[in-house]
């Protein structure tokens, strides 16, 4: 069972290093972890992280201390984990009781989700309908418990707050209340770029004046952002997700083969992620598999799937109507050196996401040695930045037939999977290292203390 360690901390005296504050999207903190099958203590132990492992990797590599801040609604009381691979200090916050009474009637509380309000409060109808549209909107806003977070952001020293999205109820919770603290507020970019919600309409052109900076990685978003609200080129800095190149490296490809019972003679496409079949383009990915297998039925073909989401009974089905039954499937949560395993025994990694922010499936698939096939949703022009030269092919979202030709054209050649490969474990070297990233995120988000020193 996992400990509740109480870290002591207090004044920023008591912290060598100096300290971010980091603040995850969602509602709840097992909204996420639930739809994966992964309680808190494995989160603790193995991960996983995405990205967010990935930052806090990478800052304390270049000297920054992270706080990564969790809202829950299964604890009354803060509690202080350390994560096991970074070292860092994970807080778990109680959500406000107010938004757990909102929640109690909710279907489904993430309107971004297709949450309308039938779907999150039933068919209600007069003044209670009303009632619920009013709560939905509030109802994100008061997760963030900003009076035990001011506590526990000056007991851990911090120095700036980093928000995973900016569009966001949670940014502008947080950029308010740094500006009452005379604490920087930071976002970063990771997919969410809509917010329609009355609320935000309001409060989101001037969260976004007044926050310090954002850290964006695709360069689509960065002129988009910029345009819609007139900020100025010092606000954003083009920063990638990062990787650790010590963790996500090829191991020996037969023994990757015999851990995983798969067939050294086999051509083998790899996929990892949730399972949220029209989000990720599974369906897209099935319909180019058939078309692959069909085209080569002389041979030995394995197309492999990591990964659990809100969609695992729905692909599950999809699966079961597949003419050639030749798909191997990871269906419950899997540790990093299963999905690096997983991704060393393949030829050919498959990237069909309809919608991304900046993915970092890809970047470790390339990290070991694979080339890959990636529709061009939001970051995979920037990940695959030379198309050939940087170790990938990009075709468009939602094309099954041009899906299916990429993944053939490497599948039939060898000479060009070696290549590709090395193509793309390099061009992750060269921009997508702990190092190189960990440099400019420190950088940025301590630029405000910085400018007092000197």
């Amino acid at each position: 069972m996992l400990i509740n360690r109480d870290i002591e901390v207090g004044s920023h005296t008591k912290f060598q290093k100096p300290t971010i504050a980091l603040l995850p999207w969602g509602h709840v903190w097992e909204d996420f972890l639930d739809s994966i099958g992964v309680s808190l203590e494995t989160f603790c132990e193995e991960g996983p992280g995405g990205w967010m492992l990935g930052y806090m990797h990478a800052l304390r590599l270049a000297g920054v201390r992270t706080v990564l801040v969790l809202i829950s609604s299964r604890t009354s009381q803060p509690m202080r984990f350390q994560h096991k691979a970074t070292g860092a200090t994970i807080l778990v916050l109680p959500v406000s009781k107010s938004y757990l009474a909102i929640r109690r009637h909710m279907i489904a509380p993430y309107p971004s989700f297709g949450g309308s309000v039938e779907k999150l409060f039933g068919n209600v109808r007069g003044a209670r309908r009303i009632l619920f549209k009013v709560c939905k909107e509030i109802a994100p806003y008061l997760t963030t418990p900003l009076g035990l977070l001011t506590r526990e952001l000056k007991q851990e020293g911090c120095c700036a707050i980093f928000c995973q999205e900016y569009e966001y109820f949670r940014f502008d919770a947080c950029t308010l209340l740094g500006q009452w603290l005379h604490l920087p507020v930071f976002a970063s970019f990771q997919g969410t770029s809509s917010d329609a919600s009355p609320i935000a309409r309001l409060v989101r052109p001037l969260t976004m004046q007044s926050c310090t900076g954002l850290v964006i990685g695709p360069e689509a978003e960065i002129k988009r952002v910029r345009s819609r609200y007139t900020l100025p080129d010092a606000k954003i800095a083009q920063i990638f997700n990062p990787i650790d190149l010590d963790l996500w490296k090829p191991i020996d490809r037969n023994e990757a083969r015999a851990v995983l019972d798969l067939p050294t003679d086999a051509h083998i496409v790899v996929w990892h992620g949730r399972v949220e079949i029209q989000t990720k383009g599974l369906d897209v990915l099935l319909e180019a598999w058939e078309q692959v297998c069909r085209e080569r039925p002389e041979q030995n073909l394995r197309l492999l799937l990591i990964g659990m989401g809100t969609d695992a009974e729905k692909l599950r089905q999809r699966l079961a109507a597949l003419p050639n039954q030749n798909v191997v499937w990871i269906d419950h949560y899997a540790d990093r050196l299963t999905i690096r395993c997983a991704l060393s025994a393949g030829d050919v990694y498959a990237f069909p996401s309809r919608v991304e922010g900046f993915p970092v499936a890809p970047i470790e698939a390339m990290a070991c040695g694979l080339p890959i096939v990636a529709a061009q949703a939001s970051g995979i022009p920037d990940i695959v930045k030379d198309g050939e030269a940087s170790g990938g092919i990009v075709v468009p979202c939602g094309d099954s037939v041009t899906f299916a030709s990429a993944l053939g054209h490497l599948l039939d050649s060898e000479t060009l999977r070696q290549e590709w490969g090395e193509r793309a474990r390099q061009r992750v070297a060269e921009h997508f290292s702990l190092e190189v990233v960990g440099k400019q995120l420190r950088d940025f988000l301590l630029q405000e203390k910085t400018r007092q020193i000197e």
